[in-house]
């Protein structure tokens, strides 16, 4: 296990007691939110460090008494008895890993039928239950920004907002290719299909994360069009974003065209943000072999498979018999695993380093 970093731990104690004195000295309205929010994300990490400090001068009064040939045996079995174990400790490795500062955003929810059709689309309106459910569980608001429905139902395309805290945290490892194995509705012969379904979570860019200049985008005004179902009118308020240096394309298409290009440009900043934030990524982790994280979207990272009621993960080799359970939104288990996982290679790492 890597050596719990003291300074640092020392460090986010005094930024812990500088922010209660600033907020105490009742700053500016915006100051005060911007000091709110990272109090709140340092309390927890400021108090288990409290913890374990206490522990830890607990642990050296017990070994003392141990090492004391005065101390009687029944005081001696208390002792080793009440000695902290190294549960603590691990938590507070935990608390103390590298920060990814996107992780308590809002997130960008987009889910795109891959091959197979019908079914493809079909699946990705599942995913899209799956995660609204699951958002639901969690006390936060999901806002379709713009979806095209799939000819026999499902999408063919929806991209939506989940907003909350902590949002991004929970849902940054389901970016990748989604595989569905099961028998159509329409298969009179019973047999199984095999179809796909991408997903791709960004980080809910805000705009002190990206800046667009006005020269470097056009906006064209349109009609919607295609089938659109309940979520796209057939109106001309419809707008297009074109990034002109990177080539992205966003459309709105609700009522208001005021709307759409607000809700356009959240998007278009929000993939412009995850550019930047994989090139980071990459260059800082070229060597790293954590599957996890590495945030591949052509990646096929889980199957679902509905005649033998189970779900596998192939990053982590998770299988769990309960598909029937997360596709109605109960994905817990899975999110839990995959996050833990990914801390345990990022403890790897430290150990590695120091």
């Amino acid at each position: 296990m890597a050596k719990l970093p003291v300074e640092k731990m020392r460090e986010l104690e005094r930024r812990f007691g500088e922010i209660e004195a600033r907020m105490s000295a009742g700053p500016a309205a915006d100051v005060y939110v911007k000091l709110a929010s990272e109090y709140s994300e340092l309390e927890p990490v400021v108090k288990k460090i409290r913890e374990y400090q206490s522990a830890i001068d607990e642990a050296a009064d017990l070994r003392a008494m141990l090492t004391d040939k005065s101390t009687d045996r029944e005081m001696r079995n208390l002792a080793e008895m009440e000695l902290p174990d190294v549960e603590l400790e691990s938590e507070m490795q935990i608390l103390l890993l590298p920060k990814d500062a996107a992780d308590e955003k809002s997130a960008i929810l987009e889910i795109r039928a891959g091959t197979g059709g019908s079914e493809a689309a079909l699946f990705a309106g599942a995913l899209f239950r799956m995660y609204e459910r699951f958002a639901s569980t969690k006390g936060w608001k999901v806002e379709v920004l713009s979806a095209s429905d799939g000819d026999a139902g499902g999408y063919k395309e929806v991209i939506a907002t989940i907003s909350g805290r902590g949002v991004f945290s929970k849902l940054k490892f389901e970016s990748g290719v989604h595989r569905v194995q099961r028998v159509p509705e329409t298969e009179a012969s019973g047999r199984i299909h095999t179809s796909a379904a991408t997903v791709a979570v960004l980080p809910e860019a805000e705009e002190i994360d990206i800046e667009i200049k006005a020269e470097d985008i056009r906006i064209d005004t349109m009609r919607s069009s295609g089938a659109g179902g309940q979520h796209v009118n057939t109106t001309d308020s419809a707008v297009r974003i074109t990034h002109l240096p990177t080539g992205l394309i966003v459309t709105s298409s609700e009522k208001s065209q005021h709307q759409n290009r607000a809700k356009a440009m959240q998007v278009l900043r929000s993939r412009l943000y995850d550019i930047e934030r994989q090139k980071v990524d990459n260059e800082r982790s070229a060597n790293r072999k954590n599957q996890v994280g590495s945030g591949d979207r052509s990646e096929r990272i889980r199957t679902y498979n509905f005649p033998q009621g189970r779900v596998t993960d192939h990053r982590i080799n998770l299988t769990l018999y309960k598909l029937d359970k997360m596709i109605e939104g109960d994905i817990d288990e899975m999110v839990d695993a995959l996050i833990s996982d990914y801390q345990a290679g990022q403890l790897a790492q430290l150990g590695e380093v120091q």
